[in-house]
């Protein structure tokens, strides 16, 4: 297994772009600057005033787009879409953004996030004879679009939006407007900027770096901004909700260099280091962060320690999505191919290992070993978020509760199944402290199992997780994650 099978799945990107002459060409630059978020498929819908064209295919977004294809995507404003699947399958009909014709002329749509009433709005409208083309849950907002009386097309977004619940950043185009919405919780980050005269609206910041534009500010939670001819116009057609910003955007889904939630996620990340430092010390003569994802806490951890950080771990970038892989008699290949140790850093000394979160804890096991196989003398575990228990519903893949390390042991089995001399989390009361306006603004779920929006009880049996939704903490289940035989001594492959 590759090393990016033990973390949560990042959810999606969404770029939108009102007002330049290269418009499907700085939506290509967007989502290449979003391949983080979603590296299943990759879309963009451009118009010239006149018609909406568009392409998606699979794979990341180079292999989805090349000259040719943009040079047929005319117009000044444009949509675009990566993504990984979190409702619906990995298939192209599942691609977004989702373009249909309707009563209300054409119109496009991606998506960030999770609808979590996708399934009874679905089920309703197909009794009323809707015909769904894809198993997406975007697609009930096109049907609800579409169906809309409203008088308008700003009347039916709203009216088709107000009708689901859940997580949602949206970008949206008409023949004559690109539109950006965000959910009343503000589950999902989304930045507004300017290029010139033109309107920019993304998932990140840093797609904004790319192609030279300037951050203006967030979309507000509950906020639908419409840009047109006549300018940027906003309307806020939700009520008031509790804010449930997602903590894991700042933990690892964004890249270090964007601003999300207004704060810069470097400095939130290494702070969080700071914080881990205090919080769990060890006695050791370096810290190494596993790349990419512990870099910016690790740098927090040595600055707070005192202790030298050295990239004890080299990553190899140049890993596609796949790669043939060995006999099984070839250990621990799915790790290798992707990080490997630096002997000289590593032999001899008393290592920290920090990374920013661990899921199932398979892949943690095996770097642990691995740096014991370099020499370590010992290695210490230390995670810049508290032990993740739950899933999430609000667009982020997450495994079943019962292959959630966490969910199912206690620290001191997860530090024996690691192999490591000590482990250390940060304590919720560390992370939520380390970001501004603290655990009033954040939903937490996935580490205490506390859900700020109710999903349907059938869709939680679908998935077949065990979760309770009236706030108590969640009973471990009966059979563990991790095979018992796992839990035990296991050589570790030379």
């Amino acid at each position: 297994m590759g090393i990016m099978f033990d973390k949560f799945r990042d959810e999606c990107g969404v770029f939108g772009i009102f007002g330049h002459p290269e418009a499907a060409n700085l939506a290509y630059l967007g989502l290449y600057a979003l391949q983080h978020r979603g590296q299943e498929s990759a879309g963009i819908v451009a118009s010239d005033g006149v018609q909406l064209r568009h392409r998606k295919a699979m794979g990341y977004v180079h292999e989805a787009f090349d000259a040719d294809a943009l040079a047929k995507l005319p117009g000044t404003m444009a949509i675009g879409h990566v993504r990984y699947s979190t409702a619906g399958e990995s298939k192209l009909s599942n691609a977004q953004p989702i373009v249909i014709d309707s009563i209300h002329g054409q119109f496009a749509i991606g998506h960030n996030g999770n609808l979590v009433n996708a399934g009874e709005v679905r089920d309703a409208l197909v009794r009323e004879g809707a015909i769904f083309q894809t198993n997406s849950d975007t697609e009930v907002v096109v049907h609800l679009f579409a169906r809309s009386r409203a008088g308008g097309i700003e009347a039916a977004i709203a009216e088709a939006i107000s009708q689901v619940r859940g997580a949602f950043s949206f970008v949206m185009l008409t023949k004559d407007r690109v539109i950006g919405v965000r959910d009343p919780h503000g589950f999902r980050p989304l930045a507004l900027g300017r290029l010139g005269d033109a309107w920019v609206i993304c998932s990140e910041t840093c797609a904004l770096d790319l192609i030279n534009a300037s951050y203006v500010r967030d979309v507000e939670p509950g906020e639908v901004v419409i840009a047109s001819a006549a300018g940027l116009k906003s309307i806020k057609p939700f009520a008031p909700a509790p804010l449930a910003q997602c903590v894991f955007e700042h933990v690892y889904f964004a890249r270090p260099d964007s601003y999300v939630f207004g704060e810069s996620v470097n400095e939130v990340r290494t702070d969080l280091g700071r914080r881990l430092a205090r919080e769990c010390p060890a006695e050791a003569d370096v810290v190494v962060p596993i790349p990419d994802s512990g870099v910016c806490a690790a740098v927090g951890y040595a600055d707070a320690s005192g202790i030298p950080m050295r990239m004890g771990l080299i990553r190899n970038h140049y890993v596609g999505r796949t790669f043939i892989e060995p006999q099984q008699s070839i250990r621990h290949f799915g790790v290798r191919v992707k990080l490997n140790p630096v002997r000289s850093i590593i032999a001899g000394r008393r290592v920290v290992l920090v990374d920013d979160s661990i899921v199932r804890g398979t892949t943690s096991r095996k770097i642990v070993r691995m740096v014991r196989g370099a020499g370590a003398k010992e290695v210490h575990m230390r995670i810049s978020c508290p032990p993740t228990i739950s899933p999430c519903f609000y667009g982020v893949d997450t495994p079943r509760r019962s292959e959630l390390i966490a969910a199912t042991h206690t620290l001191e089995q997860i530090r024996k199944y690691l192999d490591a001399d000590s482990l250390g989390y940060l304590s919720l009361e560390g992370l939520t402290a380390g970001v501004r306006g603290g655990r009033s603004r954040y939903c937490t779920s996935c580490y205490t199992g506390v859900y700020p929006v109710a999903f349907p009880r059938d869709e939680a049996a679908y998935l077949q997780l065990a979760l309770k939704l009236n706030g108590e903490a969640s009973t471990p289940e009966r059979a563990p994650a991790i095979p018992q035989s796992e839990l035990e001594n296991d050589p570790v492959a030379s």
